[in-house]
């Protein structure tokens, strides 16, 4: 009911539940508030870990370790396939007329939840969490195929999803041009891959889900490595390091990449909303959005399954040995920089026009 008080047979906990799964009814900024709120609070938690440890004379030392921490969070969230994962699967909520405010948010808190989990079992001595970052090592092999599995398959559903619906965006382009009608179906995924890959792609229901998606893509220790060498440098050389600033790493990590993957998951729906509910003005933005990100995920998902056969089977031809080495790098930020340009343009064309 309206009152602040539960109905007859129902109880907090009940409405609470409720109000949870009903979140969605929220208004944007609502959702936008809680988002960044929950960013925000991972901020103070490792500021607050490093305040707490930082006594001492390994102060400085411990804060240029939450300080590289920081930083290499940034770096990560803009590896192509954090931006890969997010962009398409922000495309496909906005086409089922959802405000997804939180993919990004929730991809990027499942990737760094493994690094989290290394740090806690680290900073606790289990030595064992060791031969899991040991290149090598069989519990390094195992976890890199399940995370590139996953994440290889993932990618190349979101890209051939996307990609049907590239080809349906062109096809409305070119019929609005000559003259012809549009209607709001008409920006739908449609065709055999679409329905094919409907029932694989209806467990993705919310941006929530993203969270094990993004949890499965850290298990390849990528990221983790990166924060485990810390943490594992910082207890062997650094003995004034308490385990307070210890475990503020993984958290100024996880701060550093959920701010910054929140922000491109919150940018790429306002993209691809502004393309959908201005259609006649935006069909090409769209089909451009659209072709970008089905196409890097598509070669995403190609070198990382490639990458994925070559060490499973540790083949030695020379294509999926030569995709296996890709490195992608700052390749990430030739994205960022594609998605800007095409807003830029969009924006230009469209002050023009009015």
């Amino acid at each position: 009911m309206k009152s602040g008080h539960p109905a007859p047979g129902e109880t907090a906990g009940f409405r609470f539940v409720t109000v949870y799964r009903d979140r969605e009814k929220l208004s944007l900024r609502t959702r936008l508030l809680f988002t960044f709120s929950a960013v925000a609070a991972l901020h103070v938690a490792f500021f607050v870990l490093w305040l707490s440890g930082s006594a001492g004379a390994a102060q400085p030392l411990g804060l240029g370790l939450v300080v590289t921490a920081y930083v290499a969070g940034i770096k990560h969230s803009y590896d192509w396939d954090h931006l890969a994962a997010i962009d398409n699967s922000t495309r496909k909520f906005v086409a089922q007329h959802r405000d997804p405010v939180s993919v990004g948010f929730a991809f990027s808190l499942g990737h760094s939840s493994v690094v989290t989990l290394a740090g806690l079992l680290l900073v606790a001595g289990t030595a064992s969490i060791g031969q899991f970052m040991e290149d090598g090592t069989m519990g390094n092999k195992v976890l890199g195929l399940v995370g590139s599995g996953v994440s290889g398959l993932f990618l190349l559903a979101m890209g051939l999803f996307n990609g049907s619906a590239f080809v349906r965006a062109t096809q409305v382009y070119r019929n609005v041009r000559a003259g012809g009608e549009l209607r709001d179906e008409d920006l739908e995924a449609k065709g055999l891959v679409a329905r094919l890959l409907a029932k694989p792609l209806s467990k993705v229901e919310r941006p929530r889900n993203i969270y094990v998606i993004g949890f499965l893509f850290g298990l390849g220790f990528d990221t983790a490595t990166t924060i485990g060498l810390l943490v594992i440098t910082a207890t062997a050389s650094l003995a004034g390091v308490s385990p307070l600033t210890l475990m503020a790493l993984p958290l100024a990590f996880t701060a550093a990449m959920t701010l910054c993957d929140s922000v491109n998951g919150v940018a790429m729906m306002k993209m691809y909303k502004s393309a959908i509910h201005n259609p006649q003005r935006k069909l090409g933005f769209n089909a451009v959005i659209t072709g970008i990100s089905a196409v890097s995920a598509l070669f995403i998902s190609v070198t990382t399954l490639g990458g994925f056969v070559n060490a499973a089977f540790e083949l030695k031809d020379p294509v999926t040995t030569w995709l296996g080495r890709i490195d992608l790098g700052d390749a990430g930020l030739i994205l960022v920089g594609l998605f800007v340009l095409v807003w830029a343009v969009s924006a230009w064309r469209g002050r023009r026009l009015r």
